[in-house]
């Protein structure tokens, strides 16, 4: 089974620009084809529970560099699936802790809150959905939406082409916001390994048409036979400040 979540996101080559473009197909094949291409993203669960550390490197203009600790954890239920996002500075003994949970057939919710909840007590905090989740995790780059790839729960979907890029063949997925609010995302592009339905790239523009955020992948590792993110990037175009996350995958 493909994973989906951002930690465990498929890919067998990188896809980068430059390739070659499909046949036209009618308007109508390609926003069915689109829509079923969303649901199949958004129906993918993780087959067991998983647990990594890794690092958020920030980079913004005029700024130090910033390193935040992260531990990135996935528990599998029988009703829905969770990854659990707990993110600190060096200096701090406080953690942030976001839960993105995914339930099928329905959009993704997010719990924000400060420090993770005693044995026993139920995940409590902020709950956020929709366009309210398009806010920054832990000041970085990554906003709360980015890391349930929540643009393939919108209703309005249609691949706009397809791309040969550096041997991979891509199915380009136009994800629309039906309500797009001021700042956030009108609409994604996204690149989607047509062979083993991977993620590769995804492109986010604001509501007047600009683009807003790149997020690109870089390296991966098979771990007891399932493929595990090992580092990704997302840039803000805008403001031009980037975050680069970096997992530990180290195994015995």
């Amino acid at each position: 089974m493909i994973r989906l979540s951002l930690p465990a996101l498929i890919l067998c080559a990188q896809c980068l620009p430059a390739g070659l473009s499909a046949a036209p197909q009618p308007e109508s094949e390609w926003t069915a084809a689109g829509r079923t291409l969303a649901g199949k993203m958004c129906r993918q669960a993780l087959p067991e529970n998983s647990e990594f550390a890794g690092v958020l490197q920030v980079r913004k203009p005029k700024a130090k560099p910033t390193v935040i600790l992260l531990q990135v954890r996935t528990q599998v239920t029988a009703t829905n699936w969770q990854t659990i996002y707990a993110a600190h500075r060096t200096n701090q003994s406080q953690a942030l802790r976001l839960t993105v949970i995914h339930t099928d057939e329905q959009p993704n919710a997010y719990c924000l809150r400060w420090t993770p909840p005693s044995p026993g007590e139920p995940d409590q905090g902020e709950r956020l959905t929709g366009n309210a989740a398009m806010v920054p995790f832990a000041n970085t780059d990554f906003w709360l939406f980015d890391l349930g790839l929540e643009f393939f729960h919108w209703p309005n979907q249609r691949i706009v082409k397809k791309e040969m890029r550096r041997g991979r063949f891509c199915e380009v997925l136009e994800s629309v916001n039906p309500h797009p609010a001021p700042g956030a995302y009108a609409r994604v592009l996204s690149w989607i390994d047509q062979e083993t339905g991977g993620l590769l790239r995804a492109e986010a523009y604001d509501p007047a048409g600009r683009l807003l955020k790149e997020f690109s992948v870089g390296s991966f590792k098979k771990i007891n036979g399932q493929w595990h993110l090992r580092d990704m990037e997302i840039r803000n175009e805008q403001t031009s400040s980037r975050t680069r996350l970096e997992l530990d995958l180290h195994t015995e």
